[in-house]
């Protein structure tokens, strides 16, 4: 696994210059639902979801660096979806920086297809020295019951990690930040809004993984 401390190191070195030595540094999200801002379905409350989260998080750190945080997720995609359009939607915006959030849907494709995507997309991004940052999924109410479709995410989640460990890239565990926070039942509303997406809260936990890497200089 990459080190939290290390692995933007060059990159911040570059968001801590001044005008007129400093450049647009682009933060892409890519995914589903829960990056796109959707709530409760059809709300979508783009300011509560974790890129706008996220980029008030860099600017504060970074205050004189130009700093994009740009969303390219589509609500209800899966990740063979997403890869089909990582060229012309993704790349495109020449991404610094890109995040991947898929597993909640995933469970639709399996883990097969959903793993032959995944790394297709970030060994095309790694090739334009793109730094990946891959998301574990947050929770939703398959929790309450720890049916099958909770065992294929504890599956997906437990992939996205090795697939992290295997191609050197960063880790957002939202899984795991998720866990750490929730020890009884009641405690889940706090952090889900809907079925499957989060609300404020949940989404500043995945923030917060993410952010972990943007360290002020």
């Amino acid at each position: 696994m990459v080190k939290v401390s290390e692995y933007l190191s060059p990159l911040l070195d570059e968001m801590a210059r001044r005008w007129p030595e400093n450049r647009t540094i682009n933060v892409v999200c890519h995914g589903h639902s829960v990056p796109s801002g959707y709530f409760a379905t059809p709300f979508v409350d783009s300011f509560s979801s974790y890129p706008h989260l996220l980029h008030r998080m860099i600017k504060e750190r970074f205050p004189f660096a130009v700093v994009n945080v740009i969303v390219t997720a589509i609500g209800g995609e899966n990740s063979v979806q997403g890869e089909a359009r990582f060229e012309t939607d993704v790349l495109s915006h020449r991404p610094d920086v890109l995040t991947l959030d898929y597993s909640l849907n995933d469970r639709n494709v399996g883990l097969e297809a959903a793993a032959e995507a995944w790394e297709k997309m970030i060994c095309r991004a790694q090739e334009q020295g793109v730094k990946i940052i891959l998301c574990t999924p947050t929770w939703d109410n398959t929790y309450y019951n720890q049916d099958e479709r909770w065992t294929q995410l504890l599956q997906h989640t437990r992939q996205v990690r090795e697939l992290a460990e295997r191609h050197g890239v960063g880790l957002a565990d939202s899984f795991g930040a998720f866990e750490r926070h929730i020890s009884r039942e009641d405690d889940l509303p706090k952090y889900l809004s809907h079925m499957n997406h989060p609300t404020k809260a949940g989404h500043l936990l995945v923030a917060e993984e993410i952010a972990k890497y943007f360290i002020a200089r």
